[in-house]
């Protein structure tokens, strides 16, 4: 059965299918559908998640195991299946077409791959996941869907704009998926939730080249000290909450953390850089910064975050403003982070 992404919400509200299959080359919309296939098993009991991925040299024997395992906690379970190539080769097709024969009670699998060709598609063991499950394909958005998608997407942040700013919007993002998701995570930041015009997505655009959070962690990534402070020192006279500040240094922090653990376990920076679904023109940034710091400098940098949190809370005697400061430092490895401290009485 064929799903399209913008119908897969609903349909996922209605039922659950055994095998859902995503494939194409559009990362964000990719992820956006297979984010609300495991949100759906979830709701649904699938608590059990298991990650394969048949890259070159899997052993299909794996996903075969995976798939008979039994719980000894009766949880129902989900196999998170990725092939990078969307070839799964002789052994591959065998084992899913097996798979789709006779599907184990209360597992969910979710297979992701690139586009597929035509050539896939006519294959046993494509046309085996169509007839028992979902398939949805994810294709470029076209310039003349692109105002509506990017419309859609404010909705669900809060955002009301206006036909003007809608276009306005849409001209600033040039096509790019992305980039529009940022700017949807701006504008949330700087305008906040409600109507939107053309001219407060003006006055936001302009606050947002004057001192911009996310050129704040991109400074601080690059070990920009002078630059990185006087951006948060600029913040800071604006009148711009600190807990906005530390909100965007926190997410690239928690972001870091992931990637250096993931490349620790033996993950390539580039297959780490796609999975956590890096911008290509943030990707030099964060691979100079991945080399400066392990993951356990990376933690720490999380922990000096909680207590920046704590002190905006007022549960730590300290000032936020100093704590962001460290925080910008650290982060481009210039001073180590400091050792949490306990909360004052």
């Amino acid at each position: 059965m064929r799903v399209y992404p913008d119908r897969l919400q609903q349909y996922l509200a209605e039922q659950l299918a055994a095998v859902y299959l995503v494939s194409g080359d559009e990362p964000l919309q990719s992820g956006e559908c297979c984010d609300a296939i495991r949100s759906a098993a979830r709701t649904a009991g699938h608590s059990s998640r298991t990650v394969l991925e048949a890259a070159a040299n899997f052993d299909w024997q794996h996903f075969t195991a995976e798939a008979a395992a039994f719980s000894l906690f009766a949880e129902r379970k989900l196999i998170d299946l990725r092939i990078p190539n969307g070839k799964p080769g002789t052994e591959g097709s065998k084992a899913l077409v097996r798979y789709c024969e006779d599907p184990p009670p209360d597992t969910l699998l979710l297979l992701s791959l690139p586009k597929l060709e035509r050539q896939q598609q006519n294959s046993k063991w494509f046309k085996a996941i169509d007839a028992l499950g979902v398939v949805i394909q994810v294709w470029p958005i076209d310039p003349e869907r692109l105002p509506a998608w990017i419309g859609q997407h404010l909705r669900e942040a809060g955002i009301q704009a206006t036909d003007d700013a809608l276009q306005m919007l849409t001209d600033r993002v040039e096509g790019n998926l992305l980039a529009a998701r940022q700017e949807i995570d701006k504008l949330l930041l700087l305008h906040g939730t409600g109507p939107l015009d053309a001219d407060r997505l003006r006055a936001a655009v302009a606050d947002s080249a004057r001192y911009d959070v996310f050129e704040l962690v991109d400074s601080a990534l690059r070990g920009e000290a002078a630059r990185s402070l006087h951006i948060l020192q600029g913040l800071q006279a604006e009148g711009t909450a600190p807990a906005i500040a530390l909100w965007a240094l926190h997410r690239e922090a928690r972001s870091m953390a992931k990637l250096s653990a993931a490349i620790t376990a033996g993950r390539s920076t580039d297959q780490a850089l796609k999975d956590a679904r890096v911008l290509r023109k943030r990707s030099t940034i964060v691979r100079r910064a991945l080399a400066k710091g392990a993951s356990a400098q990376w933690l720490s940098l999380l922990g000096l975050c909680h207590q920046a949190d704590r002190a905006i809370k007022g549960s730590l005697a300290r000032e936020p403003w100093l704590l962001l400061e460290d925080i910008v430092l650290a982060m481009g490895g210039l001073t180590p982070p400091a050792a949490p401290q306990s909360p004052t009485p």
